[in-house]
């Protein structure tokens, strides 16, 4: 016989059976607009973490609100952990599935061998949208500290979408192009932003860098597509902000969003008409890992597909889709267009703000003359101020030879027009009065009562927009959004989106840090009501009432339906003085001093529109600045959030777009067709 080892102790482990059967669901919903458009196809996902294949699903049934499936499925669980299961209803469709709801059941509830029938109620979560303006550097790194304190407080695990605009898209792009996020949080990702703005981006116009730049340009314009100065912009961006990764594509953000992870990104820019001010006229163009288009005409691309040659929506010549650093010059074209004043040549500005002196370009400025100075004499080198002036002005006039020399028409980069972004026209050919039942916004032309006027200064704002774009030019310009207003509000208040809570921060320029705070947001409410899309009223003289604070909360009025919350956060340093965290006084004279800065009323101040070199003291005050803005009104969030939950209890959708029995029949219709068609 074996003798046996007294010192060899087995235990044995037992593992449990978990079999789940979805039996049906009932009155699954879209949301108002959805379901007009399209019935659901309904599935199920079923998903333990903790256990191995832990992942399934059922099948999807076409065109069925009230499905049954019957599924069963088996999971083998470790009853050691915590195991829980978590629902989600989707709606099956041929470019992405969407997410109808979620829900999850706690396993450790049963025992061995207990049967349950559990009924869930899923789709009842609210909608919450984070909101970035743009202001250059100022607005990333302003931005950067924001997305910090909701990564860390789990406000952005809240969100279903983070919308940026101008240099708010500059953060989100080096954030999302990150290979370590959402894995690796803001915290660690912006250290390495800091580093990347401390450094003089002049570097960037050498002749080292020019080369490889102008060749690039060489490659894209002998391939048949435009190019201008927004191209060279954009390599200078992605040369400071993200290194490494210029190459990076949006439809790679895919993978960060694809089992939500963190919120969908949605960048914007504009399209513009030669002959119509872009404050009486503009189209916003969104971006997401998705799809690109225009949500006036209900028309869309796949990412990869921007910049193709399109006729009558089909593409006549591919090309390869844009690199990031294409999209992030392009969504920050206005310094491209305004590059004089990047380089810190020839200040025509008088103090003005860059959004002053946004409102005074005109469109004939884009395609009228504009040259840099090429005076190429020096003058004042007795002084060393005069000769950094100098050295800009002779590093302007260099760049400025090199194009001339390297391109036959000297236009290109001389005009606005060549410093503007410029694609192929993807909407070429189209009838656009075909797609009004696919757009919120095709034939409404609603007038904005007379005390909705009086938010804003200029009554000829927008008056415009309600024209469509030129669908006979070979190509079209696209530029900054800030060129209209500051806030990308027009990407979130899409009524698909229903957007419950928005929570906007506005870095936008003002004449000095006490001046009122509503300028941009007064104009995203007087362009969602020309638009007859829901927006609370702003009242102005909440700042006379209220004074001056880190945030403001517009709430719906009684009874207003569909209507979201805003809250409304303005770049301030009031409590931030006196504290170094919420409710944590600050005690040192050290303390206190690094504190101790104004954004907009310092004439030295570091927090120029203009500035794109920031010392790791300006960044850590501007980043800690609205990191603790945030977390000290985390309550105000919170209590927003739980408002939201309630709404949505009691009202399940808020889509609020109304179209014809014809319209929706024929809608209908044609998707069917596309279904019958794509399965032959």
């Amino acid at each position: 016989m074996a003798a046996i080892d007294p010192y060899i102790i087995v235990e044995q482990q037992f593992s449990h059976r978990f079999r789940v059967t979805v039996l049906r669901a009932e009155s699954v919903t879209k949301g108002a607009l959805g379901d007009l458009l399209d019935t659901p196809d309904p599935y199920v996902e079923l998903f333990i973490p903790t256990a191995p294949e832990s992942r399934k699903r059922t099948r999807h049934i076409d065109n069925d609100i009230n499905p049954q499936w019957n599924e069963t499925f088996h999971f083998i669980l470790d009853p050691n952990q915590e195991n829980t299961l978590e629902l989600t209803l989707m709606d099956a469709n041929y470019v992405m599935d969407e997410t109808l709801g979620t829900a999850s059941y706690d396993i450790s509830k049963l025992k061995v061998g207990q049967m349950e029938t559990v009924p869930f109620l899923i789709g009842k979560v609210p909608v919450i949208a984070i909101v970035g303006s743009g202001g250059g550097f100022r607005a990333m790194v302003g931005f950067s500290g924001v997305m910090k304190a909701l990564y860390e407080s789990g406000v952005l695990d809240c969100a279903t979408y983070v919308a940026g605009l101008s240099g708010s898209t500059w953060y989100m792009s080096t954030l999302y192009s990150h290979p370590e996020f959402p894995s690796k949080g803001p915290k660690e990702i912006n250290k390495e932003l800091m580093k990347s703005v401390s450094s003089n981006p002049l570097r960037l116009l050498l002749p080292q860098h020019i080369t490889n730049y102008i060749q690039a340009l060489w490659t894209k314009k002998a391939a048949g597509q435009p190019v201008t100065f927004t191209d060279i912009f954009g390599m200078l961006i992605g040369e400071t902000l993200i290194p490494g990764r210029m190459d990076t594509k949006l439809t790679e953000f895919q993978e960060k969003v694809n089992e939500a992870q963190c919120p969908l990104p949605l960048f914007t820019c504009l399209h513009v008409k030669p002959d119509v001010s872009e404050l009486m006229f503009a189209d916003w163009v969104e971006f997401s890992p998705y799809e690109i288009g225009m949500a006036k005409y209900g028309t869309f691309m796949t990412p990869d597909l921007f910049g193709s040659k399109f006729f009558m929506g089909t593409v006549v010549k591919k090309y390869e889709e844009n690199p990031l650093h294409f999209l992030m010059g392009v969504w920050g074209s206005a310094f491209s267009i305004l590059f004089n004043r990047v380089l810190g040549v020839k200040d025509t500005s008088d103090g003005s703000t860059m959004e002053e002196e946004l409102e005074q370009i005109k469109p004939q400025h884009i395609v009228g003359e504009d040259s840099l100075d090429n005076d190429d004499e020096p003058r004042g080198r007795e002084n060393p101020e005069a000769e950094d002036e100098y050295y800009r002005h002779a590093q302007a006039s260099w760049v400025q030879r090199m194009f001339t020399s390297l391109f036959s028409d000297s236009a290109l980069f001389n005009t606005r027009e060549g410093r503007a972004g410029k694609v192929h026209n993807f909407m070429l050919g189209l009838n656009l009065n075909s797609n009004t039942p696919f757009s919120p916004f095709g034939d409404l032309k609603c007038q904005v009562a007379e005390d909705e006027v009086d938010a804003v200064t200029d009554p000829e704002e927008f008056d415009r927009i309600y024209e469509p774009l030129d669908v006979k030019s070979k190509k079209i310009h696209v530029v900054d959004s800030g060129l209209t207003y500051n806030l990308p509000y027009p990407l979130i208040l899409r009524p698909q989106r229903g957007v419950d809570l928005i929570i906007s921060f506005d870095f936008s320029a003002r004449p000095s840090d006490s001046s009122p705070p509503f300028k941009e947001l007064l104009l995203a409410e007087k362009w969602a009501r020309m638009n007859k899309l829901p927006f609370p009223k702003i009242d102005p003289r909440v700042f006379d009432r209220e004074g001056l604070k880190e945030c403001y909360v517009f709430k719906p009025k009684k009874g207003e339906r569909n209507c979201p919350t805003v809250i409304h956060f303005v770049l301030v340093n009031i409590n931030f003085r006196k504290f170094k965290a919420p409710g944590v006084p600050r005690e040192t004279e050290k303390e206190k001093e690094s504190a101790d800065f104004d954004i907009f009323d310092d004439p030295e101040t570091p927090y120029s529109t203009f500035n794109f070199q920031y010392s790791n003291q300006a960044y850590t005050q501007l980043h800690d600045l609205m990191e603790f803005n945030t977390l000290n009104n985390l309550e105000v969030i919170k209590d927003a959030i739980k408002e939201s939950i309630v709404y949505r209890k009691e009202t399940p959708s808020r889509c609020s777009v109304s179209l014809s029995l014809g319209e929706i029949n024929n809608k209908k219709f044609l998707k069917r067709e596309a279904r019958a068609k794509n399965r032959k």
